[in-house]
C-alpha cells in the first residue's frame, strides 16, 4: 500500500513555491520529498524536518547554521543545497534531486559487490568527503543510505544534516550522540569525540559491507552493536569472501583502526591510500566475484567499473525504507558506557526495534502454540537480578561519568559567544584578559580546563580573553647618539630598522635626529623603527690642486676638515710637490670633520725626443707615439719625409705632449 496518501504534505505548497509531489525517504531526523520549485520550474529533493525537532528552536538554529555550512561546499560529489526555509511548522532544505537510487539499494539487490565496484564506489565518495574535510566540516553520518548513485552513474553523498565544524564540539559537552549505531567510530560512542577520522572509520565499515554483503558488526539490539564497536576487532573481508586481495583487508583494517590517530588524517588521504590499492591490484583481484554470484545466485543489474572517475553503471531505482533494522537508522543515544550490550542507554524515543517477543518481553509460543511456562518465583528472581543489575551499572556510571562533562570547545570565540556556549552546558564562568600577538581583542585564547577535558557538570570555566597584542611606544631618541638609541629600542622590545644619515647643523654629527614611526607612536612588540642620523653641518669642499702642500693643508682645516695624504705620488703638469688631485673633488658638500684625500705631484714626466729628421711620415708618427708624445702634421709639398720637427731630436718635453713634423 501507498503510504504516500496519508503523507499530509503530499500536494501542498511550501513557502509558496515548493509543490510537494512524493514522499522518498523517511530518516530519523526528517522526511525527504520530491517537490517541483514552481519558481525555477525545476525537480529539487525536499527535506523536512520532523515537527518534534522543528519545535526545538536551538535544534533548528543548528539545522540552519550548519545548513549554511554545506552550501559552501561546491564538489560533484556532493549533494548541492539551493534553498532553506519554513513555512509554519515545517522547516525545510531544498537540495539536488539525484534520479537514481542508494547504495543501500544495490547491497540490498545485490549483496557483496566485486572489488573494482566497490572501489567505484568509494572513491568518489571519499573525494566528497575530502571536499568537507578541507572545509572544515566532518559528517558524522556516512552509511549506504546517504550514499546517491544517480541514473547517469554519478556518486553523490547526502544528508550533511548532522555535519559539524572541525573543532566546533567536537568533543561535546552534551549527554548524548548522534549517528547510525553500525557506523559509529569508537571515540564517538565511548567519548562522544568526532572529528574527519570518524567519518574515516564509518567508510571502512563501508567498504567492509560493499565487499561482503554485510555489516561487520551485528546484534539483536544496537546496544549489542555498539559494544561490538567497542570491544571486538574488525572482522577482514577475506574471511567472508575467500580470495580477496590482502591489500584490500589491510585496507579495511587502517580505515577502522580502533585508535583515531591509526587512521589517516583526513578523506583525501586515504583517498590516496585507496588509489594506491587499486593501482597494486591485478585485474583478476578486482574482478573476484562474490560467493552469491559465483554460486549462481540471485543477480541484479552488474555495476561496471567506473574508473574512479565518480561514475558507475545505471543501479535500479528504489525508495529508500523507511526503518531498515536495528542500527541502519540516524537517531539520538545517550552516552553509552564501555560495560556491556546489557547496559545499551538508548534513547527508547527513537523506535528501535523491539525484542522477538514483542513489547512485553515475553517469549514467543512454542512449536504447539502454547507459551512456555516458567516457575514464577525464578521470574522473578531474574527479574530482580536485572534491576539490581541495572542500579549498579548507573550508580557506577553516575560516579565515574555520570557528574561530569566535557569542556566545550570556544577558543577563538567572542567572549559572549564564549559565556553562552559554557551557560548552556551548565557550566560557569570566569574571565581573565591577557594580551596576545595571534588571537583578536575580545577573543578566548585558551580555557582551562581544555576544550574536551573532563569537569563537573557545575563546575568553572576559566577563560582568557585577548587584549589583543601588547603595544609599547616608540621612545624619545632625537640626538641621542646612534649606539645609545639601539640600545634603548632593544630595551623597549622594539628592533633598530634602516639607518640614514642627512646634514643637520642643529644636531650633533652621529647623534639621532628623527625616528620613523615618531616618538610615543604605539607599536607591537618586535617591530622595526628606522632612524634618521645627523652628518653634521654641512660645507663645501675648497679647491687646492696646484697649491703647496702645507698650503693645501690648512685651508682644508679651516674648512673643518680632516686631511689625509696618500701615500704614492704622480707625474703632472703641477710642480713637484704640489698638490696634483684631491678627493672627494672642489665643490662636493662634506660634513665637519669628513676626510679629504690629497695625492701630491711628481712634477712632469720629461721625455727624450726621438730624432725622426730624414724618416718617412709612418716611421716618424711610430717613434713618437711609441714614447707617448701626439704628433702635429704640416706639409710643404707633396713628398712623405719629414725634412723638420718641433721640438728638436735630443730634447726633453712631458710625455704625452706635441711634437710638429714638418714633411715634403
Amino acid at each position: 500500500m501507498d503510504t504516500t496518501l496519508r503523507d499530509p504534505l503530499i500536494g501542498q505548497v511550501l513557502d509558496g513555491r515548493y509543490r510537494v509531489d512524493a514522499r522518498i525517504a523517511v530518516g530519523g531526523m526528517a522526511t525527504v520529498y520530491r517537490a517541483l520549485d514552481t519558481r525555477l520550474d525545476r525537480v529539487v529533493a525536499l527535506k523536512v524536518m520532523h515537527p518534534s525537532l522543528a519545535a526545538d528552536a536551538v535544534f533548528v538554529e543548528r539545522f540552519i547554521r550548519e545548513a549554511k555550512a554545506v552550501a559552501r561546499l561546491d564538489h560533484p560529489n556532493v549533494v548541492g543545497v539551493h534553498d532553506q526555509g519554513a513555512d509554519g511548522a515545517h522547516v525545510y532544505l531544498a537540495m539536488e534531486y539525484v534520479a537514481g537510487c542508494t547504495l543501500r539499494d544495490v547491497l540490498r539487490d545485490r549483496g557483496a559487490l566485486r572489488p573494482r565496484a566497490a572501489l567505484d564506489v568509494l572513491e568518489p565518495t571519499l573525494a566528497a568527503l575530502g571536499a568537507a574535510h578541507r572545509a572544515g566540516l566532518v559528517h558524522r553520518d556516512v552509511k549506504p543510505e546517504n550514499v546517491l548513485i544517480g541514473d547517469d552513474g554519478r556518486v553523490k553523498v547526502a544528508d550533511f544534516g548532522l555535519v559539524r565544524a572541525v573543532g566546533n564540539e567536537t568533543s561535546s559537552g552534551m549527554t548524548s550522540i548522534m549517528g547510525t549505531v553500525s557506523y559509529l567510530a569508537p571515540e564517538q560512542i565511548e567519548h562522544g569525540q568526532v572529528d574527519t577520522r570518524s567519518d574515516l572509520y564509518a567508510c571502512g565499515v563501508l567498504l567492509h559491507e560493499m565487499l561482503t554483503g554485510d555489516k561487520p558488526h551485528t546484534g539483536e539490539t544496537p546496544a549489542e552493536v555498539l559494544y561490538r564497536h567497542l570491544h571486538t576487532p574488525m572482522p577482514a573481508p577475506s574471511a567472508a569472501v575467500p580470495g580477496l586481495a590482502p591489500e584490500l583487508d589491510a585496507l579495511v583494517a587502517r580505515a577502522t583502526a580502533r585508535e583515531p590517530e591509526a587512521r589517516p588524517g583526513d578523506a583525501v588521504a586515504l583517498l590516496a591510500e585507496v588509489r594506491a590499492t587499486r593501482a597494486a591490484l591485478g585485474d583478476a583481484e578486482l574482478d573476484l566475484a562474490p560467493p552469491q554470484e559465483a554460486g549462481g545466485g540471485p543477480r541484479a543489474v552488474p555495476v561496471p567499473a567506473g574508473g574512479g572517475d565518480g561514475r558507475t553503471a545505471r543501479a535500479p531505482r528504489s525508495v529508500a525504507p523507511e526503518d531498515d533494522g536495528a542500527g541502519d537508522r540516524t537517531t539520538v543515544l545517550s552516552r553509552v558506557p564501555a560495560g556491556g550490550p546489557g547496559d545499551d542507554g538508548v534513547d527508547r524515543t527513537s523506535r528501535l526495534p523491539t525484542p522477538p517477543g514483542g513489547p512485553s518481553g515475553e517469549p514467543p509460543e512454542g512449536p504447539a502454540g502454547g507459551r512456555r511456562r516458567r516457575a514464577p518465583r525464578r521470574s522473578l528472581l531474574v527479574l530482580l537480578g536485572v534491576v539490581l543489575a541495572a542500579l549498579l551499572g548507573t550508580a557506577v556510571w553516575y560516579v565515574n561519568s555520570g557528574q561530569f562533562t566535557r569542556t566545550p570547545a570556544v577558543l577563538d570565540m567572542t567572549e559572549a559567544e564564549a559565556r553562552k556556549e559554557l551557560a548552556e552546558a551548565g557550566l560557569g564562568v570566569r574571565v581573565e584578559r591577557d594580551h596576545s600577538l595571534k588571537v583578536e581583542r575580545g577573543r578566548v585564547v585558551e580555557s582551562d580546563p581544555a576544550p574536551g577535558a573532563r569537569i563537573r557538570d557545575t563546575g568553572t570555566v576559566t577563560l582568557v580573553v585577548s587584549r589583543g597584542p601588547e603595544l609599547v611606544k616608540v621612545p624619545e631618541l632625537s640626538g641621542t647618539p646612534l649606539a645609545d638609541a639601539r640600545r634603548q629600542l632593544r630595551d623597549a622590545g622594539l628592533d633598530p630598522g634602516r639607518v640614514t644619515r642627512r646634514f643637520d647643523a642643529e644636531t650633533a654629527q652621529g647623534s639621532v635626529v628623527r625616528t620613523e614611526p615618531a616618538a610615543g607612536t604605539e607599536r607591537r612588540p618586535g617591530s622595526a623603527v628606522a632612524l634618521t642620523v645627523s652628518k653634521g653641518e654641512k660645507t663645501e669642499i675648497p679647491e687646492v690642486t696646484g697649491q703647496d702642500a702645507e698650503d693645501a693643508r690648512e685651508e682644508l682645516r679651516e674648512a673643518g676638515l680632516t686631511v689625509r695624504l696618500a701615500d704614492e705620488r704622480v707625474f703632472s703638469e703641477e710642480e713637484k710637490g704640489a698638490v696634483a688631485r684631491q678627493s672627494p673633488e672642489a665643490g662636493a658638500t662634506a660634513a665637519r670633520g669628513d676626510t679629504v684625500t690629497l695625492t701630491l705631484s711628481r712634477g712632469p714626466d720629461l721625455v727624450a725626443v726621438p730624432d725622426v729628421e730624414g724618416k718617412g711620415l709612418d716611421e716618424a708618427r711610430r717613434l713618437l707615439e711609441d714614447q707617448g708624445f701626439t704628433v702635429t702634421v704640416r706639409r710643404v709639398f707633396f713628398g712623405d719625409t719629414v725634412f723638420n720637427q718641433s721640438p728638436d731630436a735630443g730634447d726633453e718635453a712631458p710625455r704625452g705632449s706635441e711634437v710638429t713634423l714638418w714633411v715634403r
